[in-house]
């Protein structure tokens, strides 16, 4: 597979040298909560996206290689994973990062979305569609609204980096919060990366979040995707952690249905302080609202990132077994 070669072998050498004895006998990770596969309509306009001078940042090689949902299959089948998330990448088509706009970025939005949910609708069973939408755009609730009787659209997947949603702009939370409820009337479970372009993003964004916007949700599961971060663990990361830490135990009882993928938390070469500290935040939140996720492919090859990777973390065997286990609800 492509994506193989962008992973060191290195690092997979060293995470099966320290992965502890348990990891021989542990059961596969049932469900990957956070996958990717473009659609035609989104592949065809990452080159200009990844040139954009909107960008904040160079494209992950791995972002632009043509993978298919034949190449997920292949790689959930050698790790053992038996679902997977697949999220729509739909929203870059109304990115602010692209620059200049694209005149049919509604129209890619829609055709992107549907290549999603026709690609869950051919693997039932392995595969669940996440449609997606900047939810600053006029056309977000409408779009929402056209999955909303799909029985093989089960999710929505925002991005707040890529949208440019400011959670400090009143406007912002008032759009955003509006797309909560349309999404729990469509009874799509939320999946979100809340981290924003604010450069102190952190405990004051989240505890917006948390007030603000997420009562909209309902009983909806939402899904933090990436704990709180973009991927890794630095400052911002760890005070976003930390504030859902402290509003969730000022409150432990307003949001059951809140949970955290892991998704490109860790890797092999996270430092066991790190690795430590992750456990002692999860436990502290709870360990039942984490979730296993990958965000593949640029996690490289699935059995290193969901078994290797992960079996590092110092969790008991029966969190870390619990964990493997856990599925998020979809409708």
């Amino acid at each position: 597979m492509t994506f193989k070669r962008i992973v060191a072998a290195s690092a997979v050498s060293a995470a099966l040298l320290a992965a502890p004895v348990m990891a021989q006998t542990r059961t596969p990770v049932l469900t990957d909560h956070h996958v990717h596969v473009h659609s035609p309509a989104i592949l065809e306009i990452l080159p200009s996206y990844c040139s954009s001078p909107g960008r904040i940042g160079a494209c992950d090689p791995a972002f632009v290689e043509p993978l298919t949902a034949d190449d997920l299959l292949a790689d959930m089948d050698e790790a053992g994973v038996q679902t997977a998330w697949m999220m729509s990448t739909a929203y870059l088509a109304e990115s602010p990062m692209m620059v200049p706009e694209l005149a049919d970025a509604a129209t890619r939005v829609h055709d992107a979305n549907a290549f999603t949910v026709a690609t869950a609708a051919a693997h039932p069973g392995r595969l669940v569609a996440f449609v997606s939408v900047n939810p600053l755009t006029p056309d977000a609730l409408a779009e929402i609204e056209a999955w909303k009787d799909d029985p093989y659209a089960k999710g929505l997947k925002l991005h707040l980096t890529n949208s440019g949603v400011d959670l400090r702009n009143p406007d912002h939370v008032r759009r955003l919060a509006a797309v909560f409820e349309a999404a729990s009337d469509a009874r799509l479970t939320i999946m979100i990366h809340v981290r924003t372009r604010a450069e102190d993003y952190g405990a004051r964004d989240v505890r917006i979040f948390v007030e603000q916007i997420l009562p909209h949700a309902r009983d909806i599961p939402v899904v933090i995707a990436h704990s709180g971060g973009w991927g890794g663990l630095d400052a911002n990361t760890w005070d976003a952690l930390e504030g859902f830490r402290h509003v969730l135990a000022d409150r432990p009882d307003t949001a059951p249905n809140l949970y955290f993928d892991l998704a490109q938390v860790f890797d092999a070469d996270t430092s066991p302080e790190n690795r430590g500290r992750l456990v002692e935040v999860m436990r502290s939140i709870g360990v039942a609202r984490f979730a296993p996720g990958s965000d593949w492919p640029f996690s490289g090859p699935l059995d290193g990132y969901l078994n290797d990777a992960m079996g590092l973390l110092p969790l008991s065997s029966q969190e870390a077994g619990a964990l493997r286990e856990r599925r998020v609800a979809v409708r």
